[in-house]
């Protein structure tokens, strides 16, 4: 088998989470996400850490959906 096949099957045993054993226990990734931004929040408030430039400048919002000009449809 050539590198380039075997880094094509190491990508896709990760993408399909076979490369390690798979906990049930775990929380989802957005579950994850979403207790993190409301710890940062609190430090935040409490002054233990500064809000950070770009969190400021990011929104919820994707930026494809933010075009400026009409996209024709074809």
């Amino acid at each position: 088998m050539d590198t380039k096949k075997l880094r094509q099957k190491i990508l896709d045993l990760a993408i399909h989470g076979k490369l390690v054993p798979q906990d049930l226990n775990d929380e989802s990734a957005s579950v994850l996400l979403e207790r993190i931004k409301a710890e940062k929040e609190r430090l935040i408030k409490e002054g233990k850490i500064k809000k950070s430039k770009k969190s400021a400048k990011t929104s919820d919002t994707p930026h494809y959906e933010q075009v400026p000009f009409e996209i024709p449809n074809y």
